[in-house]
């Protein structure tokens, strides 16, 4: 796993250091991004949860930067994954939307990314854990390196999950390669239809232990039905309880072979994506069923990337970023009582947001946002408006990396060390193909047809007339104010369709490339 990548040390960090210290030098910080899957604004204790306690995440907010208006740019995972990769709105790209298993690479290997921009400065980079950003270029051979992959767009190294946990194909890909893979008993991978032969949840429902809902009822791995049809590579399987030991084993050895260089790492947790399979560990733990499980779960694995640095001597020299890649979601596909379950304990995910998973209000998008660096950030609670998306362009100006190409990531390093209150006057937001815009305290939904919910039960947004909200004055969105403040409406859209004029199409409700 150790790349071989000669050591550079940089010259002191100027920017920084009139950032956040007068001290005269310092090395280059490790830099990790821990980024969570489903995971709402209200499921970690210190914002609120009062079933769910998540003591290593919570160390990093109280010892950190905590922002209450911290954001993904998506309220599904592709999108916002690419938002934080590329530094660019995802509605700028058609592509950027839910991917199957089996989807080319999202991200052009000619573009600039977060992690060619850490290889400039002379980190040595790694990208573990869950992906969903596709891989190859379509009609991918799983038996064969894949290419183009994540070691395509800046990463030395990468140990990967292609998409979701519920998708095929159900295996890891190490550096574009199937891990594990036998070349008598090769990997076939279908999303149109099923291979001769081989059982699916409608056809075996014996085989399962865990049981659908809705539209989890294809290829069965592990007793558990998944999105897709897949067939062989048996020698490959994931064993779904163990993931999260493989990935922070993973991630803990990563660390310490690169302990002597700088090293960016990006780390995407599985957890509380569906299927939620806790370990042997956690499994009933939570008094939440499984969600619950899996959440502490992830803690767990927070909690052991944090003492592995302390260990090695290195925490004081890194920085970690804690967030989800959107808000959460209870009943997505498998009947694991996740919602009743909350209901029963007054557990609220988004906590007093509105929303969550696919939806334009604010559960969907306003996500944990957490910043640690020990010694350097002094605890903090921060109302700064900051998002995902930002992030390139403030460790670009962290290491003095010259960033000569238009971005919309906006450099908000100040607010992300808790030298500054100041963060971002706008942002848009997006969820399957429709747009929020936020600017100060006011939140904008233009018109939009459409179900009130989907088949999760998560409200979608969807306001045929469109919507105004003060979120300072009304967290919950529950009063619209577009009928008695239509100025203050009128004035939003027009700003609105001036950012997104050769994206947003208003006759047709859609994003679509002018």
């Amino acid at each position: 796993m150790k790349v071989s990548v000669p050591t550079i040390t940089l010259s002191c960090l100027t920017g920084l250091m009139a950032a956040c210290t007068s001290s005269p030098k310092q090395t280059q910080p490790n830099i990790i991004v821990i980024l969570a899957d489903d995971l709402g604004y209200g499921d970690i204790s210190v914002q609120g949860a009062k079933n769910i306690h998540t003591p290593n995440i919570d160390r990093l907010a109280n010892e950190g930067v905590r922002f209450t208006n911290g954001y993904a740019t998506s309220a599904t995972s592709t999108p916002s994954r690419y938002a934080l990769m590329t530094g660019m709105y995802p509605w700028k790209n058609k592509d950027a939307k839910i991917l199957p298993g089996d989807a080319p690479l999202l991200i052009n290997p000619n573009q600039l990314t977060l992690p060619k921009m850490m290889q400039e400065e002379g980190y040595t980079t790694a990208a573990i854990g869950k992906w969903h950003l596709g891989m190859g270029v379509g009609n991918v051979n799983w038996n064969e390196t894949i290419h183009p992959n994540a070691n395509d767009i800046g990463f030395d190294y990468s140990y990967l999950i292609a998409a979701t946990v519920d998708r095929v194909p159900t295996v890891y890909v190490e550096n574009g390669n199937v891990v594990g893979l036998e070349k008598d008993d090769p990997l076939y991978v279908d999303y149109e239809k099923n291979f001769e032969g081989e059982p699916t949840a409608l056809s075996h429902p014996e085989m399962l232990k865990l049981r659908w809902a809705h539209g989890h009822n294809q290829s069965i791995h592990n007793g558990i039905p998944r999105i897709g049809y897949q067939k062989g590579g048996k020698s490959a399987l994931w064993v779904d309880e163990d993931m999260a030991d493989h990935f922070t084993d993973l991630v803990k050895q990563y660390i310490s072979d690169n302990k002597d260089r700088p090293f960016f790492l990006y780390f995407g947790l599985h957890q509380p994506h569906v299927p939620r399979t806790p370990n042997s560990r956690f499994a009933g733990t939570s008094g939440l069923g499984s969600r619950g499980d899996v959440i502490l779960e992830a803690d767990w694995s927070v909690g052991e990337v944090v003492n592995h640095l302390d260990k090695l001597g290195i925490l004081e020299n890194t920085l970690i970023i804690f967030t989800s890649d959107n808000g959460p979601v209870l009943n997505d596909g498998y009947q694991d009582q996740a919602a009743e379950l909350a209901a029963a304990s007054g557990h609220k995910p988004t906590g007093l947001l509105r929303g969550g998973k696919y939806s334009l209000f604010e559960g969907g998008t306003r996500v944990p946002f957490l910043v640690y660096w020990k010694g350097t950030i002094k605890p903090k609670v921060s109302d700064a408006l900051v998002c995902q998306l930002d992030l390139m362009a403030s460790i670009a100006s962290l290491l003095r990396h010259p960033l000569n190409m238009a971005l919309d990531s906006r450099n908000l390093l100040p607010a992300f060390l808790g030298k500054s209150d100041q963060g971002r006057e706008e942002l848009i937001l997006e969820a399957n193909g429709k747009m929020a815009y936020r600017s100060g305290d006011w939140i904008l939904i233009p018109p939009y047809s459409g179900p009130e919910a989907n088949l999760t039960g998560n409200e979608l947004g969807n306001l045929p007339e469109g919507g105004l909200f003060n979120i300072r004055k009304d967290l919950g969105q529950q009063q619209n104010l577009l009928s008695t403040d239509r100025a203050k409406y009128d004035q939003m859209m027009s700003s609105f369709l001036e950012i997104t004029k050769e994206y947003y199409n208003p006759e047709t409700e859609e994003i679509e490339l002018k």
